[in-house]
């Protein structure tokens, strides 16, 4: 497949599987239940995770997948932001929306996805990120509410995530060049005016990436090499691995990667003031005038 059909592939199964997914979200619901639903419909509909089903509920802003087992479930009167990562042949689609079970914050919703419009009309070759992101804060500021000045959107690669150039959501000093055929994930956060508008490193998020092949032995070389073939050098989750590898055995050999460091651990990224986040995300590929979203 052509790379910009893969992208619009990827974008095709990733929007139709959050949309879906979201709108069976409810106060009560397990977010394993959650992330196991978003990949199998991912796979149903011919794609593979570009990285893990992230479930990020209230002050926290990026990063939760759910652990093998894990008892967390939707509370009552939160704010749940649903992020979904597909690819296709490696070209990859990003893409997130936040749903809220308090009306008192529905305003962060409005204004994130605000400031993801003001971007994608933005957007175009010869635009400078500073630009995307001045148009970003300005939008999320007149609905009352205030960016996560130290998250960014990101290029895409395939097989890459974070592609090494950002899109602010304030604006700032990044003043690289968009050019056309740049493909981006945009992605603001919007939190209450008198939120500290930054996030910082939390608990371990069950989100991991190779980092380097190890000499280990028994069970840990059998489980790197499995890592390395079925993920490459996207992140994976935890959970993934563990059903692969179901024993005693497995939970040791996985320790043993991450002592070596062989894997590394995303951390959860939570508001420094612990206040409530919204979110809004779309993947594009940058064209001659303007933008073409893969994900709406």
């Amino acid at each position: 497949m052509e790379p910009f059909e893969a992208l619009r592939e990827a974008g095709r199964i990733a929007s139709k599987v959050r949309d879906t997914t979201l709108a069976e979200i409810e106060p009560g619901i397990k977010v394993e239940y959650i992330c196991d639903l978003v990949n199998q419909r991912v796979a149903e509909m011919g794609g593979k995770m570009a990285f893990p089903c992230n479930v990020d509920i209230d002050h926290v802003a990026a990063h939760y997948c759910a652990p093998i087992n894990d008892k967390t479930v939707i509370p009552e009167r939160s704010l749940v932001k649903l992020d979904v990562g597909v690819h296709v042949d490696g070209y990859i689609a990003d893409t997130a929306k936040t749903v809220s079970f308090d009306p008192s914050y529905d305003y962060l919703v409005e204004a994130a996805t605000a400031g993801l419009d003001a971007a994608i009309q933005t957007i175009r070759p010869g635009v400078r990120a500073n630009e995307i992101g001045a148009a970003i804060e300005d939008a999320i500021r007149s609905h009352g509410a205030k960016p996560i000045r130290n998250l960014t959107g990101h290029k895409l690669a395939r097989y890459v995530v974070h592609a090494g150039k950002s899109i602010p959501n304030v604006n700032g000093h990044d003043r690289h060049l968009i050019n056309e055929g740049d493909v981006y994930a945009i992605e603001p956060f919007a939190v209450p005016s008198t939120a500290d508008g930054l996030v910082t490193d939390g608990p371990p998020s069950n989100i991991y990436r190779m980092q380097k092949r190890r000499s280990v032995k028994g069970t840990a070389k059998k489980m790197q090499k499995y890592i390395q073939a079925e993920y490459r050098t996207l992140p994976f989750a935890s959970r993934w691995v563990m059903r692969k590898f179901s024993s005693d055995k497995g939970v040791e050999a996985f320790q043993e990667l991450l002592y070596a460091k062989s894997i590394m651990s995303y951390p959860q990224l939570i508001e420094s003031s612990h206040a409530k986040v919204a979110q809004a995300e779309h993947s594009v590929i940058v064209t001659e005038d303007g933008c073409e979203v893969t994900t709406a």
